[in-house]
């Protein structure tokens, strides 16, 4: 299957557009590594545990996402990037993702890369695609979503959740006249 990182092909006529693919991977980090991965930060040089983890787990989202181009019948990815994010200092999540296509060589390099990728004699269509299995399995069934609280209701105070009645606005301590401030020592003079 050809993989692009552009949004074209030169060479080739985009026939069909058979939807946005992805492959993704969570994978958590081995500790041991990661203490040597530190110390060899400290004197430099290849951190090979990591990159060896990193390649695998590229191979991987590649591989599940060109299942998935397949799938939708698509003989091409374009526009293929690759998204990595940390969650916590545990794990690692990585995905590849792209539009699957349906993609025929139209001059003569293009329908010599088509013959190197098997997709028969130069000026041959790309294969029809094997069925595959989509990602996830079919079978499997996500969870209903639950229903989310609305904003529009309002929220209950401490005080309403306890029962205690809310006093409306400020009141004025008995005994001073409208407008002075709260008592103080010698306030307000007696007469």
């Amino acid at each position: 299957m050809l993989v692009v990182t552009t949004n074209e092909i030169v060479g080739w006529e985009i026939q069909r557009v058979c939807g946005e693919v992805f492959g993704l991977t969570v994978r958590s980090r081995n500790a041991f590594s990661q203490m040597g991965a530190g110390l060899k930060s400290m004197f430099g040089g290849e951190l090979q545990g990591m990159t060896k983890n990193l390649t695998e787990s590229r191979n991987e989202v590649m591989g599940r996402m060109l299942e998935q181009a397949r799938a939708k019948g698509g003989n091409a990815v374009i526009g293929m990037r690759f998204d990595t994010s940390e969650m916590g200092d545990v794990w690692t999540e990585l995905c590849a993702y792209g539009t699957a296509v349906v993609a025929v060589p139209i001059d003569e390099a293009a329908q010599q890369t088509a013959a190197s990728l098997g997709y028969g004699s130069p000026g041959g269509a790309p294969p029809t695609p094997e069925p595959v299995q989509p990602y996830p399995p079919q079978g499997y069934e996500q969870p209903p979503a639950q229903p989310q609280q609305s904003y529009e209701q309002p929220q209950q105070s401490y005080e309403q959740q306890q029962g205690y009645e809310q006093q409306q606005g400020y009141q004025q301590p008995q005994g001073y006249p409208q407008g002075y401030p709260p008592p103080q020592q010698g306030y307000p003079p007696q007469q």
